[in-house]
């Protein structure tokens, strides 16, 4: 499937700058209508949604940004990073294009972002009309992260920062193809980009930092799930059920926490990254969670 723009270099080219705190943050949109955030997971940035990008502009005025830390925004070194300066940066981004109301897809890291955004819901002046998460670490008691993971993130900081700097190009594209399909493996362009992306700005040197987060969220777990137990805002799980860190187990557990919300299980051989794998499938069950709102109204 052909993507929006024809390569990370090309995906920058075309992209905006906000200011946040005097960090550069990434952001652009494409297409018109109803407006679509699309969000994006660690370590990479917010091409991981290219593959949408023909099809979701079509119906939705699409807009996308890159965390501070990832892709092509700035990547502070000496910088505390956390889930409520994302939720920020993410209502400056709203503040841009002066919106009332949103949808949401969320993928891996940005699930938890839009947890912490649903627990200070009451504190938003615009409405989130859907939510969709995507192979993400909702639970942290039934996440499965990788050993890189872990090595960099459950660490000393001088370990994860002498990690992080030795790190080599062959063990990101080995644990990359640890958690895609079998037969939806990464090609080599694919792989080129995201080496670029995660390298740009110096952004390898400090994934030891945004990897923390997966392992704070432990301490926002009970607010979370009360959170999303309690708001009227639909939301629904799509998952990659292949995926070794929040596939199958993951939306199992979705199930049992919040029985009265859908999973979309995605064909048994998709990974963690099913807008890379099968964006086809992505867009059918976003499009099947939509009228499944509309049925419920």
């Amino acid at each position: 499937m052909e993507g929006f723009f024809e390569n990370a270099i090309e995906f920058k080219k075309n992209g905006k700058y906000l200011k946040f705190n005097n960090h550069s943050i990434f952001y652009n949109s494409v297409g018109e209508g109803e407006t679509l955030l699309l969000l994006h997971g660690y370590p990479f940035n917010s091409y991981d949604w290219n593959w949408l990008l023909n099809d979701l502009s079509k119906k939705y005025q699409v807009i996308y940004f890159d965390f501070l830390g990832m892709g092509f925004s700035d990547k502070p070194k000496e910088h505390q990073y956390s889930f409520e300066e994302y939720v920020e940066i993410l209502k400056e981004v709203i503040k841009v294009y002066q919106l009332r109301s949103i949808r949401i897809l969320a993928h891996d890291l940005a699930v938890s972002v839009v947890q912490e955004l649903i627990a200070s819901e009451e504190t938003l002046d615009f409405r989130i009309l859907s939510v969709a998460f995507m192979n993400g670490g909702l639970f942290t008691d039934v996440y499965k992260p990788r050993l890189i993971q872990r090595l960099l993130s459950q660490s000393p900081n001088w370990m994860g920062k002498w990690i992080s700097k030795k790190m080599s190009r062959s063990a990101v594209e080995s644990s990359i193809h640890r958690v895609f399909g079998p037969q939806t493996q990464p090609n080599v362009d694919l792989l080129e980009n995201y080496w670029n992306i995660l390298n740009y700005k110096d952004g390898k040197q400090i994934a030891y930092l945004i990897g923390r987060l997966v392992f704070d969220k432990v301490k926002y777990q009970t607010r979370w799930i009360n959170a999303l137990k309690n708001t009227k805002i639909p939301f629904c799980y799509i998952c990659g059920p292949f995926d070794p860190n929040s596939g199958t187990h993951m939306a199992e557990r979705f199930q049992i926490e919040y029985p009265n919300r859908k999973v979309y299980f995605l064909s048994n051989l998709i990974g963690h990254w099913p807008q890379v794998e099968s964006p086809l499938e992505v867009l059918s069950a976003y499009q099947l969670f939509l009228k499944d709102i509309e049925h419920n109204k």
